[in-house]
């Protein structure tokens, strides 16, 4: 203490640790799902390994000593079961990890009503359903929890050829402000990350080399983001060191939003 504080110090390293935690992972295959799962196990979570691929799904869950399962999150009673599966498999769910998400590229005039319902599926269908069906269960354990889903630049600002994964990833920025308002009496905490490009092996296949040192230049700080910076950002906000945030959405981009939005080479 000094002599104008006797506050108590926290173990901070203690707050990360999830150490006896059940979380529940949704696709948690590959890319930012495969690094989140090394993440949290790595802190000492189990992990409850989800994607709709039964072969990643049992690969990443034996990468990490977790537990397997295959579903559909998108399907409300393949949603229940997942989570009711869970919580028989890990005793508790103390997190909830849902990084899903997809995009089409096309012009807003171009989009028409089943790719608008495919991008609302792929994106937000599936977060609702995790909240309803994870965070019933956290209030039934009276044990509160973590719920963080993963976002994007996309749904905070405009982004060509975006218009329906946009619209759904803003929708899920105001559903995770609104569970938070709900929950938080449950001491359930619900963010987002909001990434922006992110070398992830779907994107890498798309933009190539070329679309990445574009993208590298483009960012402040001179590179794309690795799968694995945005794990840490998940971690942190499912970790108590985060245990005074709810409602938030975290942008790890890299700086790209923060620059001056019009062209100075004048």
């Amino acid at each position: 203490m000094t002599k104008t504080d006797n506050s108590q110090v926290p173990d901070y390293l203690a707050k990360l640790s999830l150490n006896g935690k059940g979380v529940v992972l949704i696709g948690a295959g590959q890319g930012i799902g495969r690094q989140s799962a090394h993440a949290l196990a790595q802190a000492g979570a189990r992990v409850f390994c989800v994607d709709l691929d039964p072969e990643l799904a049992k690969e990443i869950a034996e990468e990490v000593d977790g537990i397997a399962w295959s579903g559909n999150a998108i399907d409300r009673g393949e949603s229940r079961a997942l989570f009711a599966e869970a919580k028989g498999a890990l005793g508790s769910i103390n997190a909830v990890v849902d990084i899903v998400g997809m995009a089409q590229y096309a012009k807003l005039l171009d989009i028409d009503d089943d790719k608008w319902s495919w991008h609302f599926d792929i994106v937000l269908r599936h977060a609702w359903l995790a909240l309803q069906h994870g965070a019933q269960i956290m209030i039934d354990q009276e044990s509160g929890g973590a719920m963080v889903f993963v976002a994007s630049v996309s749904g905070l600002s405009s982004a060509p050829l975006h218009g329906a994964y946009g619209a759904a990833k803003a929708g899920l920025v105001s559903l995770v402000k609104t569970g938070a308002v709900e929950l938080g009496t449950h001491n359930i905490r619900v963010n987002a990350v909001a990434p922006g490009v992110v070398w992830t092996p779907r994107v890498s296949g798309y933009l190539g080399d070329d679309g990445k040192a574009k993208n590298a230049g483009n960012s402040p700080l001179g590179r794309v983001a690795e799968t694995s910076d945005i794990a840490s950002a998940i971690l942190f906000l499912a970790s108590d060191l985060a245990g005074y945030v709810t409602g938030q959405t975290l942008v790890v981009d890299g700086g790209v939003t923060s620059k001056f939005p019009f062209p100075m080479d004048f």
